[in-house]
């Protein structure tokens, strides 16, 4: 029998692995749910169509009130180290699988997860819920981020309640329901290591190759292409993080997908005025996860990965080895995104001077950072009348024009057509992006039941690189009282 608004009963892949890997439990109910926020295009990934705003059958399975047919409801354990410190055992402290179902592209299968359903074995001092202004955050940012073409875990709707929850202050309890491949992390490893019960390790390194990697266990050893891959996606996200703005915040050996994916979204900020030291974590006190730290601890968290691993792979050279490509991998990845950035076709070897002079100008001004790219593509070789609107971003005018002066060379040593360099400009610089203030102002709307400022953003982040004019005030440089704005951990 299957639900009405689900197409098959829930399977659970991750329970197939030993007992000692999770703990079966039910979620905790959540009182009087309602509908916050539910993406259509997350659901299309499993095939599932837009309840009734009202629909209590659809609100209670997505709340942990009630379970769907064949839902095997579980807690991971996993373990990781945090702010670069080894913190031992954790695990899904607020966080509970339902189930998995088959991805609507018929490749492999989608988990079902709800993050705030309760308390679990491993919430250890915390109550297990989440809080309405965390899942908004969540929910929006995953979405966006997906519409960016960034890999990562996808949310498909958040239910909020009148509960309340005790955190700084009184908040409002909410669960948001996402959804991946697989929710397995760098720390998923390094439990099973530092507990040396490398036949569990074993288990885990041969689940992951036969589920998400099968190509792989044709290699000569396995469990070091695994290393190696995993390695390469992660270089490559960073890249995309970098080129986009974005800062996750709490980058943690147990926040790091082993597919590569942007997981666990908590404090995490869009570059606004750049300051590569900017830090959008206000717990980050040592600024351990700064906007220009992002690859170089991306770089750490997969050494971390190898140690664990290395009762695997057999060797200290073969883990190396596997390793060892994270540097060239992110140094090509981001030099390609700039130059399609920049709208540069061709790659030269000076580039990197043109590039190291942008940056330094953006810090030294510290420019909008999506502005600035968007802007740029509007850029005409031969008319500098039109850098108006770009160049109102600078404060030190004549550094910028001395900049768009090199720019302007090298755009025509490559005989560059203003036209046609927009358009794929504007393709990869988006217009829109999650500012921290605009989640914000969602949220306030939606602590007093208004949801129609989160259905607004959806609409809007669902294409950042349209112009869409109608919504032109959201790309505006953030107000004033925008600078105030912290994000932590506390949620």
């Amino acid at each position: 029998m299957t639900h009405p608004y689900l197409l098959s009963p829930l399977g659970n892949g991750f329970a197939a692995l030993p007992p000692a890997f999770y703990t079966r439990l039910q979620p905790t109910p959540l009182p009087d749910p309602y509908l916050v926020g539910f993406s259509d295009e997350a659901a299309a990934t499993i095939g599932l169509a837009r309840p009734a705003p009202e629909d209590r059958g659809f609100l209670d399975i997505f709340a942990g009130n009630q379970l769907a047919p064949g839902s095997q409801p579980l807690s991971a354990v996993y373990s990781g180290h945090q702010f670069g410190v080894w913190a031992g055992q954790l695990g899904d402290g607020r966080a509970i699988t339902l189930g998995d179902l088959p991805a609507a592209s018929g490749q492999g299968r989608i988990e079902l997860q709800l993050k705030g359903a309760g308390k679990t074995p491993y919430s250890r001092m915390g109550d297990g819920r989440a809080v309405l202004r965390s899942s908004i955050r969540e929910f929006l940012c995953s979405e966006a981020m997906a519409a960016l073409g960034i890999p990562t875990t996808r949310a498909l709707t958040v239910i909020g309640s009148d509960q309340r929850v005790q955190r700084e202050t009184a908040e409002i309890a909410a669960v948001v329901t996402r959804m991946a491949p697989s929710f397995i992390r760098f720390g998923s490893f390094e439990h099973w290591y530092y507990n040396q019960r490398f036949d569990d390790l074993k288990v885990l390194g041969d689940a992951v190759l036969e589920q998400f990697y099968p190509e792989l266990l044709r290699e000569e050893n396995p469990y070091q292409a695994l290393l190696k891959e995993v390695t390469r996606r992660t270089a490559t996200l960073m890249a995309q993080w970098q080129a986009v703005g974005f800062m996750h915040g709490v980058m943690n050996t147990d926040n790091m997908s082993i597919l590569g994916l942007t997981l666990d979204y908590g404090p995490f900020g869009f570059m606004e005025a750049f300051d590569a030291r900017h830090i959008c974590n206000h717990t980050d006190s040592q600024g351990r996860y700064s906007y220009q730290m992002q690859p170089r601890i991306g770089q750490w968290n997969c050494f971390a990965l190898g140690q664990a691993m290395l009762p695997l792979i057999g060797s200290v050279e073969a883990t190396e080895a596997a390793l060892a490509d994270y540097e060239a991998v992110f140094q090509a990845q981001h030099d390609a995104l700039l130059h399609a950035k920049l709208g540069l076709r061709t790659q030269r070897a000076d580039d990197s001077q043109l590039i190291e002079a942008m940056f330094a100008l953006l810090q030294a001004g510290h420019v909008d950072f999506t502005l600035f790219f968007r802007r740029l593509g509007d850029l005409q070789i031969g008319n500098k009348a039109n850098d108006e609107p770009l160049r109102d971003l600078f404060i030190d005018r004549p550094a910028f024009d001395a900049w768009a002066t090199q720019y302007r060379a090298r755009l025509r040593a490559e005989d560059s057509d203003d036209a046609g360099r927009r358009l794929a400009m504007h393709a990869v610089n988006p217009k829109y992006v999650l500012r921290n203030y605009l989640a914000q102002v969602a949220i306030d709307k939606a602590q007093q039941k208004d949801f129609t400022e989160v259905a607004r953003l959806q609409t809007i982040l669902r294409h950042p690189f349209d112009e869409q004019p109608e919504f032109d005030r959201y790309a505006d440089l953030p107000p004033d009282w925008a600078s105030h704005l912290e994000v932590s951990c506390s949620s």
